[in-house]
């Protein structure tokens, strides 16, 4: 009986931090909408990313890991980032130095 208590306590502080993990994947799910390999491979990858780690009981260990998820938050926004920066360039730059001119001014 008191090994049930021992392991129900030690679950106790995981548990607290079970709503950052949610909001993590519900972000991350959010994001993923716009992958460049589809919004499916992204979803599978995320699920599966969260399933091997399911059995993380470590309060730090998962802060941690909820960590590492924030941090490729930021990287999927400044892939998104790039993405729009380069799209803006193809579209107003003929080259790297050459600004496009509208031939129909001429």
């Amino acid at each position: 009986m008191s090994s049930e208590l021992i392991q129900q306590q030690k679950k106790l502080p995981a548990m607290s931090l079970r709503p950052q993990v949610v909001q993590l994947y519900k972000n991350l799910l959010y994001l993923g909408r716009e992958y460049p390999l589809g919004y499916d491979y992204f979803r599978e990858k995320l699920k599966n990313a969260f399933i091997k780690n399911k059995d993380v009981t470590d309060p730090e260990q998962i802060k941690m890991m909820i960590g590492r998820g924030e941090f490729v938050i930021k990287e999927i926004e400044a892939l998104y980032m790039l993405r729009k920066y380069r799209t803006m360039k193809r579209r107003y730059y003929d080259n790297e130095n050459n600004y496009r001119v509208n031939k129909d001014a001429q």
